[in-house]
């Protein structure tokens, strides 16, 4: 069985073209199977999207756990420089096919300058790797976040935004909810 977190995903790799709009620019995307919503743009990535204004032009992000780009390549077309990191080898290649032109660099997580800080952390982070792996993981991110700069997380209620909240905070990460959509959360964490 391939879950979205696989590094190499053993599913045929069926490719598709699907249609997004964010912040008022319509753009297609090639997707496939073995990756976080292969079909089309996801609930949760949806409402960080429509809830969250882009960052400052000029703006190093970091789009953490990618998929196949919508945030990265969003925030790319608004003038960020984007690292779309994923453990995913295949949504990594989509990624950077759909990033042509964009300022955006596909990495596995390991292929990050280990010295590269962040203005913004945006991420619909991938909630079923488990809560340990997940608290890994931001608390292996989130430190890279530049004095001032803020990670915004979208996380749905019923899969722990508000223990994650918590949880967040008494790690020395101040989280506030700066948005509530359909069940989901949009969670800012301040650097």
């Amino acid at each position: 069985m391939t879950h979205y977190f696989d590094r190499a995903p053993v599913t045929d790799d069926e490719r598709r073209t699907i249609s997004v709009e964010v912040w008022g620019r319509r753009r297609d995307f090639v997707t496939s199977t073995g990756v976080f919503s292969g079909d089309s743009l996801d609930k949760a990535t949806a409402i960080l999207l429509a809830e969250s204004d882009p960052p400052p032009t000029g703006s190093t992000v970091l789009d953490l756990g990618c998929g196949w780009g919508p945030i990265a390549c969003s925030l790319a077309a608004e003038g960020s420089t984007v690292w779309a990191v994923d453990v995913n080898e295949r949504a990594l290649a989509l990624t950077a096919e759909n990033a042509r032109g964009f300022e955006v660099h596909p990495a596995l997580p390991e292929d990050v300058p280990a010295d590269l800080t962040f203005d913004a952390i945006w991420s619909n982070p991938p909630i079923r790797i488990g809560k340990e792996a997940l608290h890994e993981l931001l608390l292996t991110w989130l430190p890279r976040l530049r004095p001032g700069g803020e990670a915004r997380l979208v996380v749905g209620r019923n899969l722990g935004a508000d223990s994650l909240q918590r949880w967040l905070t008494e790690h020395g990460h101040p989280t506030e909810r700066v948005a509530s959509s359909k069940g989901f959360r949009v969670l800012s964490v301040r650097g």
